[in-house]
């Protein structure tokens, strides 16, 4: 891309979709990474079969090990969507990554959704989101919540445009169908922008990739 100029070969991006979701909901985000120089690992994990402590530990290391089969790899960035970025930080509590370089979240439900506990006692929730969806609300259970701070480079990108409005009606406006702006937010970030576009679909929208490319070569959403 012309706004952010080309990565280097020696960084690579591991991306990790959210929650019922798969690596595909992330293939035109990797596909503007290839693009711009980025070397990328798409993970896929069965994000509704396991805890988030559980999955932390499957996918991560997997981005990594992918990452670190590159020869010349010297920085290992991470962009994720939802769940995704819960699992950075929870990986991130108890493990270092020396290569570690910068970290943007798309969605991240930081502080919890209180949708995920407002929606928890619906016939078919654990079906259909599994063990990790009742860990993203803001109750005593609550993984998001435990986590502390970012003591990382993160730009987090929040939405504040829903089609889901039975969800919406118990967030906090402005919200993006699945979680409010307001939680997305984690204290230490870096850098933090709202875009108008929903939960489901922001990260294969281009203004979204844009900003999560020039985030990651520049450390910031905006050129100065």
């Amino acid at each position: 891309m012309s706004c952010v100029g080309l990565a280097q070969a020696n960084e690579c991006v591991v991306l990790l979709h959210g929650l019922i979701r798969s690596s595909t909901s992330m293939n035109k985000m990797q596909r503007e990474l290839d693009d711009a120089g980025f070397v990328t690992a798409n993970i896929d994990y069965p994000s509704r079969d396991y805890t988030i402590e559980e999955l932390a530990d499957m996918a991560v290391p997997q981005g990594l090990a992918e990452c670190r089969s590159h020869d010349g790899v010297e920085r290992i960035h991470f962009v994720t969507h939802s769940l995704g970025g819960i699992l950075v930080r929870q990986y991130l509590s108890g493990n270092e990554i020396p290569e570690l370089g910068r970290v943007v979240m798309l969605g991240p439900p930081n502080q919890g959704s209180i949708a995920a506990d407002d929606m928890g006692g619906v016939p078919g929730f654990e079906w259909l989101n599994g063990p990790a969806g009742r860990q993203l609300g803001k109750g005593e259970d609550s993984v998001p919540r435990r986590l502390g701070p970012a003591d990382f480079e993160l730009g987090v990108i929040a939405g504040s445009r829903t089609i889901d409005p039975i969800t919406s009606a118990v967030l906090d406006d402005p919200d993006d169908g699945r979680v409010s702006v307001e939680d997305t937010k984690l204290e230490g970030m870096t850098d933090f922008v709202v875009v108008e576009h929903s939960h489901a679909f922001m990260m294969r929208m281009q203004r979204p990739i844009e900003l999560t490319i020039r985030f990651l070569r520049t450390g910031a959403f905006e050129s100065e």
